[in-house]
């Protein structure tokens, strides 16, 4: 357990968890090895599916003096370059499952586009908001049962995100509004057009799509752990509204009972909630508001999941509030191996937890986390490329640029909120 709060100047700031468990909560209500499971057995139902790549990075590791580097490539994933669809795709079919009343179990993606159920569903909107790959899943997805989406993206979202989104046929527009605003707005429009909410953050009456997606993301998990030999020491996770991190927490306290790994939990300093609640550290939830303008345009979220923060509260033993160029350094380590490890193009929120990991083992000002992590030379660390360079010119322009052109991408609204 980590005993040492702190903070530091620089691009990492980091708290170790001392908020007070929720033992009210009950992690099985959303997370069971049982349920990624069920979630892993019918996403290989979906056409296209392939298990991701896991690499071990070897040279990585012996460089950072520690016994193992392991990376989870999502940027393969459905051909989408990124995660999402295994939260989204998932909590579609179970909705689309419940109007067919059936469990989702029972069925396979093939029943989801059969004629009969098209005929009994009739035509359905779904609606989301998004910084990018949340909301191209939902659409991406939406597309693939003959249904339709409406998807609406904040303020500083790029182009090529949006034309993402529209080329499945979806409907897209970005807003004047930031990440949350935008959320409460897609919801206000579901509700006026008929529409079904598929959002990847919960709140106090909207709690079972969100549990819904978590449960599709924790198949992920089980690809992971059914591939590796040994169970991580570490597992460095990225969070925006918390969804993913509580989803992989959740799946990896059950799986490894007892010898749970240390999570460590990253978010860019401008959109830092889940830290700044760590930081205060009554168990309460903070919020963090504005424009957030982060090249971290994935993670650029002010509020958190109610459901995933009692599981990141429950679970994280470090929170860290991390600058932009953090995540720069990881998109050019993944992106420059060492020989013999694989190049891996990481996005800006992909990219993260590498470049926090480099970071802390490389640079002696953050010798104090290192040594609070417990991170040496018999370290298991587990990270997660959670999406591909999703707009490529940005990708080019950041690991081209070098680390000190960071801030002139938000100073000139290139970078998403």
């Amino acid at each position: 357990m980590i005993s040492k709060n702190n903070t530091l100047d620089g691009l990492i700031k980091w708290t170790a968890n001392t908020m007070p468990e929720n033992r009210d909560f009950v992690l099985s209500d959303y997370i069971t090895e049982a349920g990624a499971a069920d979630a892993l057995a019918f996403h290989k139902t979906v056409h296209g599916y392939q298990i991701t790549p896991l690499y071990h990075l070897k040279s990585l590791a012996q460089y950072l003096g520690v016994a193992d580097v392991c990376l989870k490539d999502e940027s393969e994933r459905f051909g989408l370059n990124a995660f999402k669809v295994l939260g989204a795709g998932y909590a579609i079919a179970q909705y689309i499952a419940a109007r067919l009343g059936k469990p989702l179990r029972e069925l396979s993606y093939g029943d989801l586009v059969e004629e009969k159920a098209k005929e009994k569903l009739g035509t359905i909107t779904f609606y989301s908001a998004t910084d990018g790959n949340h909301g191209r899943a939902v659409a991406w997805f939406a597309a693939k049962i003959g249904q339709k989406a409406c998807i609406y993206m904040p303020e500083g979202s790029s182009q090529s995100r949006l034309d993402h989104i529209r080329e499945t046929g979806a409907h897209a527009e970005i807003t004047g509004m930031n990440y949350d605003d935008t959320v409460r707005y897609a919801s206000e429009k579901a509700k006026e057009h008929g529409g079904v909410l598929v959002q990847d953050t919960a709140w106090p009456g909207y709690e079972q799509i969100p549990g819904w997606i978590m449960q599709g993301y924790s198949a992920m998990g089980q690809e992971i752990a059914d591939e590796l030999e040994q169970a991580p020491t570490h597992v460095f996770l990225q969070a925006g509204v918390g969804s993913f991190a509580g989803a992989m927490e959740g799946y990896f306290a059950s799986r490894y009972a007892g010898n749970t790994p240390r999570f460590v939990v990253l978010e860019p300093d401008a959109a830092d909630c889940h830290y700044q609640s760590a930081i205060a550290a009554d168990g309460k939830a903070r919020s963090t508001a504005g424009s957030m303008q982060t090249i971290m345009a994935g993670l650029a979220c002010g509020e958190p999941n109610t459901v995933s923060f009692e599981i990141l509260k429950n679970h994280t033993a470090c929170f860290t509030s991390c600058d932009d160029t953090v995540a720069a350094v990881g998109m050019r380590v993944l992106g420059n191996p060492l020989r013999g490890d694989a190049r891996i193009i990481s996005g800006e929120s992909g990219a993260a937890t590498a470049g926090l990991l480099y970071l802390i083992l490389t640079d002696g000002k953050y010798r104090d986390l290192k040594h609070a992590l417990g991170l040496n030379g018999q370290s298991r660390i587990l990270l997660i490329s959670s999406e591909g360079d999703t707009d490529p010119e940005r990708y080019r322009r950041i690991v081209w640029n070098g680390i000190n052109n960071i801030h002139e991408f938000n100073a000139t609204g290139d970078a998403s909120a």
